[in-house]
């Protein structure tokens, strides 16, 4: 059996039975790694070795975590939600209710498809935008399935489609693997390949927010869990409003001059000590604080830190079973020269190695180097390989439970303890992006 396909198939499995996804991943990568032929002590090494990967990322998010919650010091987050409420009413019961709904999803949505593009920023936003919003989401019976589904969609499909920000980056890694494997191909000729391939996100996404998710979901009113009401309750002034907006400015310049999640976050929590140390003279964010504030903030962006952390070790005793490329391999054998099977059997080795490493950038030099003299021994133009590669990279970074595209929207979405990773972000996503991204990628690559 392929270590590969069972060490995704456990993850995958326990997830769905609500094992929390770290676990899953510590349990594939073990199950994966005896499967290849490792003992138990080669397994723990490479997956120790392979958690240091992403520890960069997760302090990442620590930091952006700890940013978040000191936001709530200036008050902003309090003056957004009242002012949300007052539109909406507090029972969500105002005519304008359908209007609000589609107005917040709309600028969710606008905001998630800036990231990855206009200001390059990831997921950076969420932890900012969302936990004081989940009142609003309460108060209008919103189903955060609906809002998990649209923010996976604006950081998945832009960088798939625009060669702008993170999809210049994904679009390179294309065009360099498939020239290093063989086939020239011009960076103008992606944004083509994959055009109806994201089309069928666009689909996928109506479906959800327009067919699914359309019923009334009722939430319970609780404290955030990361932490403190009585810290997210401060009231606010003019000159606090304007200073939060200030560092939140900061934040996101820098981090699309700087690339760093961590300094940028670092900043915007000096220019708000400083703010309150120094000149409000109000005690709320001190030094003697502040190791709390980071303590809270870690604690919000734990879950995901911990994640990306295992995925590391997860996705390092895949690559060193080396039955990734076996996989690929075997489906090269089964295939023959029917392009249609062709098409399929390539898009599901994409999906599967995607689901368990998490993310597409780095499937894609995985996958290329097969992909492309398997696609040209079928016949298949450049066009239509690069919608396989492209598709098959990007297939699982939705539905993924150690994706970032899946992990972000949780970590926001379940600061209250009411939004299950698994059932509430992974599996919707999955079923109205991933399904139709495979679809209309295997349509994609059977007719250019």
């Amino acid at each position: 059996m392929n270590a590969v396909v069972i060490a995704v198939l456990i993850m995958i499995l326990l997830s769905l039975l609500r094992i929390h996804v770290v676990i899953a991943l510590v349990t594939g990568a073990i199950v994966g790694g005896l499967t290849a032929g490792f003992t138990l002590d080669e397994t723990l090494t490479i997956f120790g070795n392979g958690l240091g990967t992403n520890a960069g990322v997760a302090l990442s998010y620590a930091m952006l975590g700890a940013f978040a919650i000191a936001i709530s010091f200036t008050g902003l987050p309090n003056l957004l939600v009242q002012s949300a409420i007052s539109v909406v009413g507090k029972n969500g019961e105002s005519k304008k209710k359908t209007l609000t709904k589609v107005l917040i999803l709309f600028g969710i949505l606008l905001i998630s498809v800036f990231s990855q593009n206009i200001i390059p920023i990831h997921i950076a936003f969420i932890p900012i935008l969302i936990p004081p919003l989940l009142k609003v989401f309460n108060a209008l019976l919103l189903d955060r399935r609906t809002v998990a589904t649209i923010m996976t969609f604006g950081l998945k499909a832009p960088y798939i489609l625009f060669p702008f920000g993170f999809g210049l980056i994904f679009h390179e890694i294309i065009e360099r693997n498939m020239a290093d494997s063989g086939m020239d191909i011009e960076l103008g000729m992606i944004p083509q390949a994959l055009v109806l391939p994201v089309l069928g996100m666009v689909l996928g996404l109506c479906f959800a927010v327009f067919v699914s998710y359309t019923k009334n979901r009722i939430y319970e009113e609780r404290g955030l869990e990361k932490g403190e009401n009585e810290e997210s309750d401060f009231s606010y002034s003019a000159s606090s409003a304007l200073i939060g907006i200030l560092s939140i400015l900061t934040v996101l310049l820098l981090q699309y001059f700087t690339k760093s999640m961590i300094f940028s976050a670092f900043t915007g929590l000096t220019i708000l000590y400083i703010y309150f140390t120094y000149l409000h003279f109000s005690g709320r964010y001190t030094l003697s604080k502040s190791e709390s504030l980071m303590t809270n903030g870690m604690k919000m962006m734990a879950f995901i830190a911990f994640v990306m952390i295992a995925s590391g070790g997860f996705a390092e005793v895949l690559r060193e079973t080396g039955h990734v490329d076996s996989l690929v391999s075997t489906v090269a054998n089964i295939i023959g020269e029917n392009k249609g099977l062709a098409a399929m059997l390539m898009l599901v080795v994409g999906l599967l190695i995607t689901m368990g490493i998490g993310s597409s950038f780095s499937t894609i030099p995985i996958i290329t180097v097969i992909f492309v003299p398997l696609a040209a021994t079928i016949g298949f133009s450049p066009l239509a390989t690069i919608a396989l590669i492209g598709t098959a990279g990007a297939l699982g970074d939705a539905g993924s439970p150690a994706s970032d595209s899946t992990l972000g929207p949780t970590a926001g979405l379940n600061v209250d303890g009411q939004h299950h990773h698994i059932w509430d972000t992974c599996v919707p996503t999955f079923l109205h992006l991933n399904l139709p991204l495979m679809l209309f990628g295997w349509i994609a690559a059977i007719i250019l």
